[in-house]
């Protein structure tokens, strides 16, 4: 028996057994007494098979409205043109001659792939790099993580500062999620290096032992510095691709930052 004919029985087993009470069945069950009245009339104690799902699949189907010539210019002309959709080719059957509707074209077009008549054209899809499968250390933060004290979670993310025209800097940002303690270091580029010196110093200024970083697929926070976070024992989470929600709160230290507010190079 499937999980919903079970749910059923147990609603007939529980009627007798109370006084054959409609109501009180359907309030300790949470079904309505419409629903409870239907299965009563279809429900046969000698055969459990009454309880399962109907099918719902309606007793008149709708017959194919168009003649056998139709469809098989309908097909000859998507495989010269496996490109088009059903309104460029109702256009071009028309041209020919043939009344018929964009409509009809398309329910000929589904009907010839639900049979296997029609070859569709193959797809080629550009391969895109996804994921964590090239970092040997990064990975996705696990649903069951707790952030629970400062340095559970660390979020990193970088940012452009001109101080002056022509003059072009990389200010990198950590905020721990717990404490909102803010950690910002300006380099000259946002290289893997850099990002490791960054690390440097955000070890040596939070007054709480570092345990996970959070970073977006930036090439800054690959490389070296993930090589560093593995040897120092850090949990390197990466973010998926394009979502800097997930990363809000640094964002929002680099919104309210003085480095960044003032447009001029401030650490603390």
């Amino acid at each position: 028996m499937s999980r919903e004919a079970r749910k059923r029985l147990a609603w007939f087993d529980y009627y007798p057994a109370h006084g054959r009470n409609a109501a009180l069945i359907c309030r300790h069950f949470g079904i309505s007494r419409q629903t409870f009245y239907r299965w009563q009339r279809r429900y046969d104690p000698q055969d459990l098979c009454t309880l399962e799902d109907r099918s719902h699949r309606p007793q008149h189907r709708r017959r194919p409205t168009w003649a056998g010539e139709q469809a098989a210019q309908v097909c000859r002309l998507r495989e010269q043109y496996p490109r088009w959709g059903k309104d460029k080719l109702a256009v071009l059957l028309r041209r020919e001659g043939w009344a018929v509707s964009v409509s009809r074209v398309g329910r000929i077009l589904t009907s010839l792939r639900q049979r296997g008549v029609l070859r569709e054209p193959v797809r080629f899809r550009v391969k895109r790099r996804r994921g964590t499968q090239n970092r040997p250390w990064a990975l996705r933060k696990p649903k069951d993580y707790a952030v629970e004290k400062p340095g559970d979670l660390v979020q990193l993310d970088t940012m452009d500062l001109r101080p002056a025209p022509g003059v072009v800097l990389k200010q990198f940002t950590a905020r721990d999620t717990i404490s909102r303690w803010d950690v910002i270091e300006v380099q000259h580029r946002a290289t893997s290096t850099a990002a490791k010196l960054f690390l440097d110093t955000l070890q040596g200024r939070l007054p709480f032992p570092l345990r996970a970083l959070q970073v977006d697929g930036g090439g800054e926070f690959a490389a070296v510095f993930e090589q560093a976070c593995r040897e120092r024992g850090l949990k390197l989470f990466v973010l998926p691709p394009r979502s800097p929600k997930l990363n809000g709160q640094v964002e929002r230290a680099n919104r309210t930052c003085p480095a960044s507010a003032e447009n001029g190079v401030s650490c603390r």
